[in-house]
């Protein structure tokens, strides 16, 4: 393993209780903090008022006091920190690196040739030079530079899509998700972002913005999803049992680490419990294996 102190992140969204899924991830950032030496920051991602579940917070606060996965700052919520993201936005604007657009998701849709991907059609760049009905409500969009992104990744294999002008803040005012991250992580000195491989297309976006804000990017380690022993992705709608029903199920602690580091690689056969630190020591042993989530 690196030398290097890692300072990561847990970011979880208050609109629903976490799973397995979560649960693996945010072990990862544990771990990869903990044998460096570095630090964790917890940090909810509750831009998105409407979909914020009244009592998520405090599950998920209890979920991690369950699994013993503490953290060094926070909770930071990014619902108090608009302010940082106002002034963000305000820098790329006036250094001409972000500019507003009026298009509807229709016009864009319509006016796109390339294959839609999962963050949905690419911006054709209608408004690059001016807003197409100005004086109309604008969204701002990132001006994304045209020569291919760096950053550092650590898991993933594929290599993702250049990506087109992407929306910093909605025409409500809304700052969007990966203004909202960037800034965040710059702010708090995270070196590395543990995550699911279902956002690897936002890194060229990030580490576009890390620069452009002055920031150097953070290192990226975009994990696979976790599967069930049938394959199938664990998730909320396909039934993957949440951490509070575990927790008040009575399994130990020690259990379902052992469940969630057997997929990593840092489980041995026969094990069928086993601790934090144990963990941490055989992760600055082991490179992570990343497999299937079977009961112990």
């Amino acid at each position: 393993m690196t030398a290097r102190p890692e300072t990561t992140r847990y970011a979880p969204s208050p609109t629903g209780p976490l799973h397995l899924g979560h649960a693996r991830t945010h072990l990862v950032a544990y771990l990869e903090a903990r044998a460096t030496g570095g630090r964790i920051v917890m940090r909810l991602e509750d831009l998105d008022r409407p979909r914020v579940r009244p009592g998520a917070e405090a599950e998920i606060l209890r979920d991690h006091d369950y699994l013993g996965l503490d953290w060094d700052e926070g909770p930071l919520r990014q619902s108090e920190r608009l302010g940082l993201y106002e002034a963000a936005l305000a820098r790329l604007l006036a250094a001409g690196l972000a500019y507003p657009c009026t298009c509807s998701r229709k016009e864009i849709a319509e006016a796109a040739s390339a294959p839609h991907g999962d963050d949905g059609p690419p911006y054709p760049g209608t408004c690059r030079l001016g807003p197409k009905r100005p004086g109309a409500p604008a969204a701002h969009r990132f001006r994304m530079p045209e020569a291919p992104i760096a950053f550092e990744e650590r898991a993933a294999t594929a290599a993702p899509a250049h990506p087109s002008d992407f929306v910093l803040q909605r025409a409500d005012g809304v700052f969007a998700y990966h203004l909202a991250v960037v800034v965040d992580d710059a702010a708090s000195g995270v070196t590395l972002v543990v995550r699911g491989d279902d956002l690897l297309g936002s890194a060229p976006r990030h580490a576009a913005l890390h620069r452009a804000l002055g920031h150097e990017p953070p290192a990226f380690q975009h994990v696979p999803l976790v599967l069930g022993a049938d394959g199938q992705r664990l998730a909320k709608r396909t039934g993957a049992p949440p951490i509070a029903a575990l927790r008040e199920a009575g399994v130990a602690r020690e259990t379902l680490l052992a469940t969630l580091g057997r997929s990593l690689g840092l489980v041995d056969p026969g094990e069928s419990a086993i601790d934090l630190p144990t963990l941490v020591d055989r992760r600055r042993a082991r490179p992570l294996r990343y497999g299937v989530l079977e009961s112990s």
